[in-house]
């Protein structure tokens, strides 16, 4: 993935939640874009809360690069928020 690519994945998750309220749901946008501008890859998660019925569920999201991982080494206080 270049460099444009990351940010243009960064800027899409900005353009697309970055106006949803609540502060919990921004701090998710943020480590969206940071996740995106380190070269996290795509991959499938699994949900960390069931859904309406009580199951869990996968989905693809981003995953963890190194250079995220070592972002949250000098981040000790990062919160990834919850999805809008």
């Amino acid at each position: 993935m270049t460099e444009s690519d990351r940010i243009e994945r960064a800027l899409e998750y900005a353009a697309q939640y970055g106006t949803t309220d609540g502060e919990h749901h921004k701090a998710w946008v943020i480590d969206q874009m940071v996740r995106a501008l380190t070269g996290c890859p795509m991959t499938e998660l699994t949900s960390k809360f069931p859904d309406a019925h009580g199951n869990a569920y996968t989905y693809t999201g981003q995953g963890e690069s190194g250079a995220y991982r070592e972002f949250l080494a000098v981040s000790p206080s990062w919160e990834e928020g919850i999805a809008p």
